[in-house]
């Protein structure tokens, strides 16, 4: 037998069989039952002659079809890490790779076994004609740095006479970054920056809404002249009158991550002694999407959006705009991850001023409350978005049932602090885009709108 290759059961009883069958005819006389056992056993020894003598490699490469690279139906995307940026395309929330074999003469057939993430592993069989490329797409709903799939195989000779020594697991991990998603209008802070934008701002320029109507003085527009206001109120043109506009400006947008807590919807995994499963999405998963998509929706409107992170003590990515900014943002958002026990930070990080600050945790303790209470009292807009799960109980027993009832108590304590200092609170698991719409809405109200005098 060639080193790396053995036969198989099946083939060696049937040659044991035959030879059997040979003998018995032999000694008894019944050259009908010898030719029986003499067919398979010359089968057998022609299988043997051909018996393949390499070995069977496996690889898994990222995907280098022709189909274009960027975003799928929800917009994820995936790359190699170490890739210098390249993204390999995806489908909704799939992954794909192709896994190449590379089968020696003789061997027709593999069977493959493909496993991700501790699940079952998959079994396949198909023919290899030398060389084979086969496409692997794995659906995933979790972000960040994550394997792909391990995959091993075992090449099977003529007539499955002979099997190989199964090959050595083969693995690939990839980047899945954050898919944002569309929302709607977006809470904007109380007071813009810059002399350019696409919101109307309370100062006088050019842009924006209608501000007033005025006498024209030095410094203004001849184009600005509004002839019927200047005819109906100087009809001897002895005053002309220009009509003045509001200037647009843009918002500046800090998000801050919490990357401390990274918990799945089985409370029993909290624990850290288990992670959560792969088929569920954790808090930090949710917190990437969330972030994906309001950097999306105010970059989409040309305002600057910036990125900090709670858990780690690392330069945050300062403001900025651009489709450049919305890569960078999902690319630091996708290797954002707990990093061991996290520093106690003494005060706040500093924000530029008059900038909107939007906080993603799931709030199961006092710091990122604490953070945003003091940028609220400082006179920042401050919005808390929870990024916690919806828990699965069905399987929990009485004494885990009392434990999360205390933690939900003492967590609901401190959203209504948040609440109490004029912190505003968006739950992420339900419906998003009406909170933050409704949010918007308010900060567009005039103080005393629709108060009777």
């Amino acid at each position: 037998m060639s080193e790396g290759w053995s036969r198989s059961r099946a083939a060696g009883a049937g040659a044991v069989a035959s030879a059997v069958l040979l003998i018995a005819g032999g000694v008894f006389g019944r050259p009908d039952v010898a030719v029986l056992g003499a067919a398979p056993l010359i089968a057998a020894a022609w299988t043997v002659w051909r018996q393949p003598s390499g070995q069977l490699t496996v690889r898994v490469e990222a995907w280098s079809g022709e189909e274009p690279t960027g975003a799928g139906e929800d917009g994820a995307d995936a790359a190699p890490p170490g890739s210098g940026g390249g993204e390999a395309p995806v489908a909704g929330a799939a992954v794909r790779a192709r896994v190449l074999l590379d089968a020696p003469q003789g061997a027709d057939t593999a069977l493959l076994g493909v496993r991700r993430a501790g699940r079952d592993v998959a079994e396949l069989l198909v023919r290899v004609d030398g060389r084979r490329s086969l496409p692997l797409l794995v659906r995933t709903v979790r972000t960040g740095p994550q394997e792909v799939a391990t995959v091993e195989a075992q090449a099977i000779g003529p007539g499955a006479a002979s099997i190989s020594e199964p090959t050595d697991p083969v693995g690939r991990t990839a980047m899945v970054l954050p898919g944002p998603s569309a929302l709607r209008d977006l809470p904007l802070p109380p007071r813009l920056r810059g002399l350019t934008g696409a919101h109307t701002s309370r100062r006088p320029g050019e842009g924006g809404d209608l501000r007033d109507v005025h006498q024209f003085a030095p410094g203004d527009r001849l184009r600005r002249i509004d002839w019927r206001v200047t005819a109906r109120r100087a009809p001897d043109l002895r005053e002309l009158y220009v009509r003045r506009e509001h200037a647009l400006a843009e918002a500046v947008v800090l998000l801050v991550v919490d990357s401390r807590d990274d918990v799945g919807p089985d409370p029993r995994t909290w624990r850290g002694a288990e992670g959560p499963r792969a088929q569920d999405a954790t808090s930090l998963d949710l917190g990437r999407h969330a972030a994906a998509s309001l950097a999306q929706g105010y970059l989409g409107a040309g305002d600057r959006v910036g990125l900090d992170d709670l858990g780690a003590r690392r330069r945050p990515l300062p403001p900025g705009g651009g489709r450049r900014q919305l890569d960078r943002i999902r690319h630091a958002l996708a290797v954002t991850r707990p990093e061991g026990e996290p520093p106690k930070r003494l005060r706040p990080p500093q924000i530029p001023s008059g900038a909107l600050v939007v906080v993603f945790s799931t709030f199961l303790d006092d710091e990122a409350s604490r953070v945003a209470g003091q940028w609220r009292q400082a006179g920042h807009r401050v919005i808390a978005v929870d990024v916690l799960p919806e828990l699965r109980e069905g399987h929990l027993d009485d004494r885990e049932r009392l434990a999360l009832r205390l933690v939900r108590l003492a967590r609901e304590d401190r959203l209504a602090e948040l609440a109490d200092l004029d912190v505003e609170i968006v739950q992420w698991r339900d419906d998003p885009a009406v909170g933050l719409a409704g949010l918007a809405r308010r900060g567009q109200r005039r103080p005393g709108a629709g108060v009777p005098a």
